[in-house]
């Protein structure tokens, strides 16, 4: 399938980025000459620019124009205990997360999930699934996978496409008496499929790759634990970095490196 020529136009201003022909902080011509050189339409021109906004080569300045990022400035993500990130901040200031309303399925459980929750083939499982933003910019995905049998047992919440104000773990704690123990991450990264690519504004061909967060949570039992919930979080790696602390460290992160640029010797 043909490239959409939005896309066109991005790719052929992002190469001139990375070739030099446009410097950080210069600014790009305008929409109107951007239109005339790609004989293209001002939506086209605008759909571009905002495409390379979310890849952060460029920024947008309300009555000056667009202009060439100076760096990229990650988000830096504290993951923390529970299911949501402590913080997540951009050039050392803490930023506010907007999350939309969850996406509630009920759906037979794949082979793979079914395996990691210790489930019958095929067992019905509800999933929450949450797009969230930073600064206006894709940010993650986050879905969560619970057996059927939680809702049954009386956490019907899960299954309502409302957001569970006081968060899924407390929740189930208070309804059900069921209680987190200990949970264990598994860190992925690869290729996005194609939703993904399509959220975070991706190329498609997976040269930027996304980082997948598996979270597994135990509750107690007889047995030993057992797990109860899958949650699995997708950061775009253009856009992200993850931060784990351990012991006594500093409040303030202030060791953010720009992704591009891991090189610490000379």
């Amino acid at each position: 399938m043909a490239e959409s020529m939005y896309r066109q136009v991005a790719r052929d201003i992002e190469q001139k980025i990375q070739v030099g022909d446009l410097r950080p902080g210069e600014q790009l011509p305008s929409e109107i000459e951007l239109r005339d050189r790609y004989n293209a339409s001002r939506n086209t021109v605008r759909d571009a620019i905002r495409w390379l906004v979310s890849r952060g080569l460029v920024e947008s300045k309300a009555g000056q124009g667009s202009f060439v990022t100076r760096g990229l400035d990650p988000f830096v993500t504290t993951l923390a205990a529970g299911p949501e990130p402590e913080t997540v901040s951009r050039g050392g200031e803490v930023l506010a997360l907007v999350t939309t309303r969850p996406r509630v399925e009920v759906h037979a459980a794949a082979d793979n999930l079914a395996g990691m929750l210790r489930l019958r083939a095929s067992a019905r499982v509800v999933s929450r699934r949450y797009e969230r933003f930073v600064d206006g910019v894709p940010w993650s995905v986050q879905t969560s996978f619970y057996p059927m049998d939680l809702v049954t047992r009386g956490a019907d919440y899960l299954a309502w496409a409302e957001p569970i104000k006081q968060g899924a773990l407390a929740y189930l704690e208070e309804t059900i008496a069921l209680k987190q123990i200990g949970h264990r991450d598994t860190l992925l990264v690869g290729p996005p499929d194609e939703a993904e690519a399509r959220f975070f504004s991706l190329p498609e061909d997976g040269r930027i790759p996304v980082i997948t967060i598996l979270r597994t949570g135990y509750t107690d039992s007889r047995q030993g634990p057992v797990p109860f919930r899958l949650t699995v979080t997708v950061f775009a790696s253009d856009r992200n970095q993850l931060v784990i602390n351990y012991g006594e460290v500093p409040s303030v992160l202030d060791d953010a490196v720009e992704p591009r640029r891991r090189v610490f010797t000379r």
